[in-house]
């Protein structure tokens, strides 16, 4: 068998794998997520042992791990490399945030900007290899400008304070039989309040050409922009994104940028293939 390698793009909710030999042949996988700095080191074994394992071939062959995933920062990180250690001994291990993933995903060996919009949204400066600048998102609920959870929480604000069409708020109440109450509800006293609001992007999607809501996307996107982009300089650098608001929103995104001078560079909904290629091509 050739040699294998084994690459992960972890969120809090599924973690795609990618499973690369010599030879090119590939084959994804998908397990449940992985977040060590919510999940306890037991939680990431059981996903590992149970979930991966049990439908990766050729295992013997594998060579090294490349995981890039939400909350793998110092010292959350440690537990993911102890257990994949602990299960593929011997190999080459790494393990890196999903921002670095991102940023190798679509800038590959390359300085840049790069950001990711997808439930949440984050962003960072770039040198080819490693992340040199980083503005804190602070979460859906202090920052996440632009992200699923944000545009969901617009939208909810519009809809109920009444600067969004009334004939919107009765579609929305009528489609998702939430009241005022059952969303205070949600968001205030239920656990996952920003799957909950990003969970709402699909009727922004279904909407997104009536004016209001066109103008609460480039209102979003601009407040990204202000508020993460604009203190890494570089105007001159396109913005490189990755998640499925970006991909989504593209047409919004790029409009928003334009009005603030800047370019959307490249665009990528899922960046593990790109991920792979970024360490065969090192």
């Amino acid at each position: 068998m050739d040699k294998a390698y084994l690459f992960a793009d972890s969120g809090s909710t599924k973690t795609d794998w990618l499973l690369v030999s010599s030879d090119g042949t590939q084959n994804e996988l998908h397990t449940d997520g992985i977040n060590p700095a919510r999940d306890a080191r037991d939680n990431i074994y059981n996903v590992l042992y149970h979930d991966l394992l049990t439908q990766l071939p050729h295992a013997e062959a594998l060579q090294a791990v490349y995981f890039y995933g939400a909350g793998c920062m110092e010292p959350f990180s440690q537990s993911v490399k102890s257990v994949v250690g602990e299960l593929f001994p011997g190999r080459h291990i790494e393990v890196e945030s999903d921002l670095l993933g991102a940023a190798r995903a679509v800038c590959g060996h390359e300085a840049g900007i790069a950001c990711i919009l997808g439930t949440g949204s984050n962003s960072c400066l770039y040198d080819g290899k490693d992340i040199v600048k980083h503005t804190s998102p602070l979460g859906y609920i202090l920052g996440d400008e632009g992200s699923g959870s944000y545009l969901g929480k617009m939208l909810l604000n519009g809809l109920f304070k009444g600067t969004l069409p009334e004939a919107l708020r009765e579609d929305f109440c009528s489609r998702f039989s939430l009241s005022l109450p059952d969303i205070i509800e949600r968001v205030y006293r239920r656990p996952a309040a920003n799957a909950f609001l990003a969970s709402l992007v699909p009727f922004i999607v279904e909407h997104r050409d009536i004016p209001a809501i066109h103008d609460m996307l480039i209102e979003a996107f601009r407040l990204f922009l202000k508020n993460n982009i604009a203190v890494y300089g570089h105007r001159e650098m396109p913005i490189n994104c990755v998640g499925g608001i970006a991909h989504q929103f593209e047409a919004e995104l790029a409009a928003a940028a334009a009005e603030e001078g800047r370019q959307i560079g490249r665009i990528m909904r899922r960046p593990i293939e790109a991920i792979a290629q970024y360490h065969i091509k090192r």
